[in-house]
């Protein structure tokens, strides 16, 4: 008997009849002789309607309240997912984030887990019971209702599957796997058999949307299997787990992007001492991810500070930036929205040359000019104006043959 948890996404839980297939999707399991816990996000566009509510009545609604407001999303899943259980025959329990509970910090809407208490959960499990857990959600050791952020399901399933030693952990989306790239901007894309945890980390924090970058991190720490695969088939999907010499073969494993970017430009900051500490400690308080950044040379005392942080947080930024660049005496706050993020990402990155001298050669040939870049071991990223994204990752998908079966020599 093995232990699985599976999470379905917004798009899973669409409507009624999608939360039927999920039901069969959880009995199928079941039937299997396995204990099954299935995480829920809200239904399809529930939590988008939710905030523009909230944003209906002012464009910065307080944290604390916005989380108690889209949480409601899950428990409306929850609820209906464990009532179509019961109608079909079988034990099943809802559970919300503070019931389980799952123990957060009280970073509203940026929550991050702290624990999960798996008493009751396997006390059911064992009493024959499928447990509907609420994804996204969790509780403050005040009692504070807590979000986990955009994606967040992906997170409480692998917390889930962490603390109950669960032996798979299945999140279902509405795609069939995790792709060299987005086959909706892109038609050669190819669904990779597996990926490396830190290859996924790198795609999910520079803008794939299959999963949220904290849920493969605790995959990463805890090792827990993830089988990324499709609602609506029985295919096979993606297992995303621990690197194997044959996944450090291959250069470039995939192309990735991210709409959600804006920068920020501080001119003519005084170069000295402790600035760059002052202005990104400011933009910390926020619980804002900064993301590229770039300081020019000094020229008379003075430089220019750029930086990215998400687009959904840039009106926040400039609140906070614009305090402390008037006490520094910076000349001027400049912002840009319409920037995007293009990257590739490779285990074999870290033993290959010329890697990033091909990159920036293709863009170049492409008539698309790099505004900032940054790299890690194993990835390269460029901004770029945003009008551009979509050819830009098409000609670094071909320019790395991204679309056939990678050849791995002995």
């Amino acid at each position: 008997m093995a232990l699985v948890v599976q999470k379905f996404g917004g798009t899973s839980v669409g409507d009624i009849k999608k939360i039927e297939n999920v039901a069969r999707k959880a009995i199928a399991e079941y039937e299997r002789g396995n204990k099954v816990v299935v995480v829920v996000s809200a239904m399809a566009g529930e939590t988008n309607r939710l905030l523009a509510l909230a944003h209906s009545i002012t464009d910065l609604p307080d944290e604390r309240e916005l989380d108690v407001l889209v949480s409601t999303g899950e428990q409306v899943s929850v609820a209906l997912l464990a009532i179509t259980l019961k109608k079909l025959g079988y034990k099943a329990k809802s559970y919300l984030g503070s019931q389980v509970k799952i123990l957060t910090d009280s970073a509203f809407t940026k929550a991050r887990i702290l624990e999960v208490e798996s008493r009751n959960i396997l006390k059911d499990l064992d009493e024959g019971y499928i447990v509907v857990v609420a994804g996204f959600q969790g509780v403050d050791k005040d009692g504070n209702i807590t979000t986990l952020g955009r994606g967040g399901s992906d997170t409480t399933g692998v917390a889930i599957a962490a603390g109950l030693k669960a032996d798979v952990c299945d999140i279902y989306t509405d795609v069939d796997g995790v792709y060299t790239t987005d086959p909706r901007i892109y038609n050669k894309a190819r669904k990779l058999k597996k990926i490396s945890y830190d290859e996924m980390l790198e795609l999910a924090s520079l803008g794939s949307k299959v999963l949220q970058i904290r849920s493969v991190e605790l995959a990463k720490k805890y090792k827990v299997p993830v089988h990324v695969r499709s609602s609506f088939t029985d295919e096979p999907g993606t297992i995303v787990c621990e690197e194997d010499k044959d996944m450090e073969k291959v250069v470039v494993s995939g192309v990735s992007y991210n709409k959600d970017e804006a920068r920020i430009t501080l001119v003519n900051v005084p170069d000295r001492p402790g600035i760059a500490a002052q202005v990104f400690g400011e933009i910390s308080k926020g619980n804002i991810v900064v993301d590229m950044i770039i300081q020019n040379s000094s020229i008379d005392g003075t430089t220019d500070l750029t930086f990215t942080v998400p687009k959904s947080d840039l009106k926040k930024a400039l609140i906070l930036i614009e305090k402390i660049a008037k006490d520094l005496g910076v000349k001027e706050v400049l912002s840009d929205d319409s920037i995007a993020k293009v990257s590739i990402v490779g285990l074999g990155m870290r033993s290959h040359s010329g890697v990033a001298a091909k990159m920036f050669e293709v863009l170049g040939k492409a008539g698309i000019n790099i505004l900032m870049i940054s790299t890690s071991e194993i990835k390269i990223s460029c901004a770029i104006d945003e009008k551009y994204t979509e050819l830009a990752v098409r000609v670094l998908h071909d320019a790395f043959e991204l679309d056939k079966e990678p050849t791995v020599e002995g």
